[in-house]
């Protein structure tokens, strides 16, 4: 197979990963030639792994003795069990007059921070923290947008001990609740509206609701973000809440597994579980995955389009640790044109451009051309998560974006608030692969008797202990539901619920969420081996497909959203169902092809065919306000088409 992009010998030479593959050579008397054996050596020797990862970064902390406790038993491992860091001091660690944070909104506003500011700021709000009796262990909620003031309240509340957890405003009441219900905050922080796709949103009458039903606060506070009428009740405004009289903040050192992130599952299918992140795991992990795997330093401009309620914020807002300047953005990737976040790539010189594998499609179905429009010459990495990045994808960035430019295709998740595979900058672009399984996690792929597979399909799992698995979850006092979720499947071993394929070019393709495969006949297919093929077809914007139960067996639904204007015929079902079958199997075929005019997603982008599921088969659907438009579920409920 031939690649579409590789580094040349010079460029690999200067990485940040090669240059880790020389210490590892020098400091372990190892002879190891390339990534492959390097993360064969970081598989198989864990524990000095994690021990050289601290060391290569100069962690600031105390790292004790102890590498891991029980590093065998998944779950119960325990890593750097005597030492003691704080992980706000960590992505502090410059305090420079270098850009920290430059914030972009859609309506075109811009701010900016310095290194030096942004130690400032965080010094103040957590000087008012204590002020206000937040300790160690305390809960601080953020209903916030992706902006300034949010990183500040995160690294102050971090700098203290104290819990962050947050969601990004376009969340329902109920979908709050559901979350900051369950961990009873001590203080909230939040706006009185947003933007987004050429609107203000005022959202002050759900803050005065939520607030209402949490009476564990003690304080709420509140940052001018928009125009919106300020109608909230009892807050603290911002820059009365700060207080300047603290010029440092005060980094108070705790265990490496001291609880730091309070991050939620999407709550489909229930009331969102409460996934509970250690500060050192979470610290170690990302300054693998951005200087490593990314090969971020401090020349680069970081930039991941995200909101405060998917864990690729808190993934971006780490980058602070190898003293980059990232780039921060509310508001829609389409308002007030397509080309909204390439104009701020070219503006801020972004040299890592992150975002959704579905924004690069819609972007593509736009007709938009970067590469043609744009001055993209600082750009050298595209990231992308959220949902498998299809083929033609692939080739549309190298094609239309830039051509000399590291794609990578990441995946892991909320679950290890990191990713099991992810980009290298050492390693050639395949079409429709992500690069390679991450360093220190022995990722593979099991099949139904629990063995190893490569070229085949099956589950994606990791076999070793790692530093940024959860902690647990919140009120799960015996870890019953956090194994139940985990590793009840296999022993000893962690199940991701992925549907995933080890590649002859060790790297992965994913097909999708293992409890959203379809099994027609028995065979089991992944949703994404679908939507690649028929998301081919310029007229198809998204679609989804489903498992329905038919005559004692499964047959295949397929929804499809298409181009304003354009209705499903009988020629233009045949024209999907020929280019599904030209390109899979009879199998992935789907029985009934069907129009919808939406197709219902999570706040953070992902489409829910467990949701759609259910509705055609009568059941109901819980917590639909984890959906962004939970009422585009009632476009698939009473289908005559799935009578037939």
């Amino acid at each position: 197979m031939t690649p579409l992009w590789q580094p040349t010998a010079a460029a690999i030479e200067r990485s940040r990963m090669d240059d880790f593959r020389r210490y590892i050579n020098s400091y372990e008397q190892q002879q190891l030639a390339d990534y492959q054996q390097l993360h064969a050596w970081s598989v198989a020797h864990s524990e000095r792994f994690w021990l050289r990862i601290w060391d290569y970064f100069a962690v600031l902390g105390q790292r004790g003795d102890t590498i891991v406790s029980h590093a065998d038993k998944l779950p119960g491992a325990q890593w750097f069990p005597d030492s003691q860091l704080n992980f706000a001091e960590n992505l502090l660690r410059y305090r420079d007059d270098r850009l920290a944070l430059i914030f972009r909104g859609e309506d075109g506003s811009r701010q900016q921070l310095s290194y030096a500011e942004l130690y400032s700021e965080v010094a103040a709000c957590a000087k008012a923290m204590r002020n206000h009796g937040i300790v160690a262990g305390d809960r601080v909620a953020a209903l916030m947008p992706n902006c300034i003031e949010t990183v500040i309240a995160m690294l102050a509340a971090s700098s203290i001990g104290a819990i962050w957890s947050s969601c990004s405003p376009d969340f329902g009441v109920q979908g709050v609740l559901d979350r900051f219900g369950q961990i009873t905050p001590k203080l909230f922080i939040t706006v009185e509206g947003y933007c987004y796709n050429g609107k203000v949103l005022d959202i002050s009458d759900k803050v005065n609701h939520i607030q209402a039903q949490l009476p564990s606060l003690c304080a709420t506070v509140l940052v001018r973000f928009s125009r919106a009428q300020h109608r909230i009740n009892r807050a603290i405004e911002w820059e009365q809440f700060l207080d300047r009289s603290s010029r440092a903040p005060e980094f108070t050192q705790l265990a490496f597994n001291s609880p730091l992130y309070i991050m939620f599952s999407s709550g489909t299918t229930g009331v969102p579980k409460c996934i509970v992140h250690g500060a050192g795991g979470t610290l170690l992990q990302h300054l693998k995955e951005h200087a490593l795997h990314t090969n971020l330093d401090r020349d680069d401009v970081l930039f991941y389009f995200t909101t405060c309620g998917w864990m690729m914020w808190n993934w971006l807002v780490s980058g602070l640790a190898q003293g980059a300047t990232l780039v921060l953005f509310d508001g829609s990737p389409f308002a007030p044109t397509p080309e909204i976040l390439w104009d701020i790539a070219e503006q801020e010189r972004i040299s890592v451009f992150g975002t959704s594998a579905k924004y690069l499609s819609a972007l593509e179905k736009a007709g938009v051309k970067p590469r043609d429009s744009h001055n993209l010459s600082n750009l050298r990495s595209i990231l992308t998560t959220g949902s498998v990045l299809a083929p033609e994808s692939f080739d549309y960035v190298y094609r239309d974006i830039n051509s000399n430019l590291c794609l990578s295709s990441i995946s892991g998740g909320t679950d290890i608030i990191s990713c099991f595979a992810l980009g290298n900058p050492t390693l050639p672009v395949y079409r429709g692969q992500l690069q390679c399984r991450g360093l220190g996690l022995n990722v593979q792929v099991y099949n139904d008797k629990g063995q190893a597979v490569n070229g085949e399909k099956g589950e994606l799992v990791c076999s070793n202990s790692f530093p940024s698995m959860p902690l647990g979850f919140w009120h799960d006092s015996d870890g019953s539901r956090y194994f139940n979720a985990y590793f009840a499947r296999f022993e000893n071993t962690w199940a991701h619920g992925d549907y995933a394929e080890i590649t002859a070019q060790n790297g992965l393709i994913i097909y999708g969420r293992s409890d959203a495969t379809l099994n027609p006949g028995g065979v089991r297919i992944g949703t994404a081996e679908i939507y690649r093929q028929v998301e081919k077809l310029e007229v198809v914007l998204e679609s989804i497909a489903v498992g329905q139960n038919w005559q004692d067996d499964e047959r295949v639904v397929l929804f499809v959203r298409l181009r304003d204007g354009v209705g499903l015929d009988a020629d233009l079902q045949q024209q999907i169902r020929q280019v599904i079958r030209s390109n899979t199997t009879a199998r992935h075929v789907p029985a009934v092809i069907a129009q919808v005019t939406d197709i219902p997603r999570t706040i953070s982008g992902k489409i829910v065919e467990l949701a759609v599921r259910q509705v055609i088969h009568g059941e109901a659907v819980n917590n639909t306000d984890a959906l962004a438009n939970p009422e585009a579920l009632e476009l698939f409920r009473d289908r005559p088409e799935l009578a037939q």
